[in-house]
């Protein structure tokens, strides 16, 4: 009787192990690991787990789940810097930089960034481990992420400035934990990760008086800093350019100087006589409207008269479409390296994203494998590589602005812009367009800095960029750590 009791106890404590349909509120689940990264061996402990989010009164609502990397022979936390990671949707999981960029392991993948079988992960011997440590943060919904309370209120939760009020608070507790209030710290946040990241930066500072060293923004959004009318439809247009390039669709003149050598061309060309000519609208007189759309032609790709049917507005979505309409492909919105096929060869706008699908292809399969396999963190809930987060509510945001604040109250905060020439979602010059509109005076440029690669929105899904980007991230942190001594004033 005692033995099938006890077998009895066993069976129901295995079952609620694996049949959690919902995370535990508080849990942690250490392993340790060696690497060799940027020429050194050493050793390191992945923690992954959950930690609750609790209301004013202290009622658990949600729990938010990490994973925490940190380099075992360092002894002095103090001086080591922390990453805290961030990626974007909102709706989307850390999944993305956490295994393909930033941390130990990477997926299964070839050199252009295409899935390859089998599936699974291997060592990320670029990993930005070697100089700081890192946390893996999945917002509410996403990754293993879960609201608790089935009355809480998802409006704590989903919005622009809801999202970064309860992280900041989430991140104070973890910091606290970890006994890493002494470190350096960074924020990285990728896409929509670059909105939540640029609101936290001042958010930390103002309700956890919490102040960081660098902030890197990975694939921008618009940060909430307005665009509309001829801004907007101008400054697509050095993209187009770089698409066009990597297709091979420009004329020889143009397709045979390198990239980033044309590039500033086209720029000067959209600020200098594009956007003034669209904002002149019917006003712009015929001849200068035919030399206009011939120009915007040899840039983009285009065909002259598809440009002057829209009336000089070329939406992304009619690009991706119509680049390459002759040869019944589409191009990828997010990274337009990427080829689709249609259904049909008319219309306005790509059946579906054909970089998106094969992302999703290599690292849905990767993450779920890495978690069971090798962190030993073994659950029934599902990681959601895009949650149910919306409607989410985007007014009020002025991140942009939130983070020149922080910037301009912490003289040692610095800032990193990442883009790739083929991304066209959160396309590369709208990103320079944003620290031009963030600092208008100049006064923090000597603190901003951008970096574009040779791919789309994650870049480092191209080896080449995963070296460079690393790298460029382990240069902007020990540019960004004062030397020992050095006040923060001005």
């Amino acid at each position: 009787m005692k033995n099938l009791l006890f077998l009895l106890a066993l069976f129901i404590c295995v079952a609620e192990t694996y049949a959690q349909r919902l995370p535990l509120a508080d849990s942690a689940f250490v392993t340790k690991h060696q690497i060799t990264a940027n020429g050194q061996k050493f050793p390191y402990s992945a923690k992954t787990g959950t930690q609750p989010v609790w209301d004013a009164n202290g009622k658990v609502l949600a729990t938010v789940h990490y994973t925490y990397y940190t380099r075992d022979d360092i002894s002095n936390k103090s001086k080591r810097p922390l990453v805290i990671s961030f990626n974007g949707g909102p709706g989307s999981g850390s999944v993305w930089m956490h295994l393909a960029y930033t941390g130990p392991r990477l997926l299964n993948i070839d050199d252009e960034g295409y899935p390859l079988q089998p599936y699974g992960v291997k060592e990320n011997p670029y990993t930005i481990l070697d100089v700081a440590d890192i946390v893996y943060v999945d917002p509410i919904n996403t990754g293993y992420s879960r609201i608790l309370d089935e009355k809480a209120d998802r409006s704590l939760f989903f919005g622009v400035n809801a999202d970064i009020k309860y992280l900041a608070e989430w991140i104070n507790t973890f910091v606290t934990r970890n006994n890493r209030w002494a470190s350096p710290k960074y924020l990285i946040g990728e896409s929509y990760g670059t909105t939540r990241v640029s609101g936290l930066a001042l958010e930390l500072q103002n309700a956890q008086w919490m102040y960081l060293n660098g902030v890197i923004l990975v694939s921008p959004t618009d940060l909430g800093l307005k665009r509309e009318g001829a801004v907007a439809k101008a400054n697509v247009w050095p993209y187009y350019t770089a698409a066009a390039w990597f297709h091979k669709r420009l004329s020889p003149d143009l397709q045979n100087r390198d990239l980033e050598e044309l590039l500033p061309e086209v720029e000067k060309f959209t600020l200098d006589e594009l956007l003034p000519a669209i904002a002149r609208g019917s006003s712009l007189s015929a001849n200068d409207k035919n030399a206009l759309v011939k120009k915007m032609a040899r840039y983009s790709g285009l065909s002259e008269t598809i440009i002057a049917q829209n009336n000089l507005d070329i939406p992304t979505s009619l690009f991706w479409k119509e680049l390459l309409r002759d040869k019944g492909q589409t191009i990828g919105r997010l990274d337009s390296r990427y080829l689709g096929i249609d259904l049909r060869d008319g219309g306005e706008r790509p059946d579906y994203n054909a970089e998106l699908t094969s992302w999703l292809h290599s690292f849905t399969p990767a993450i779920n494998y890495y978690y069971a396999n090798e962190l030993k963190y073994n659950t029934d809930v599902k990681y959601n590589m895009f949650g149910p987060v919306h409607p989410w509510d985007r007014s009020n945001d002025n991140t942009g602005l939130n983070l020149r604040q922080a910037m301009a109250a912490n003289p040692y905060l610095h800032l990193m812009v990442q883009s790739g020439y083929y991304d066209g979602a959160t396309d590369y010059f709208n990103a320079k367009y944003n620290m031009w509109q963030m600092d208008p005076s100049g006064k923090l440029s000597d603190r901003m800095s951008f970096v574009g690669y040779r791919s789309g929105h994650m870049m480092y899904l191209r080896k080449e960029d995963l070296i460079k980007a690393n790298e460029d991230i382990r240069q902007f942190i020990k540019k960004s750590l004062p030397a020992a001594d050095k006040a923060a004033k001005y």
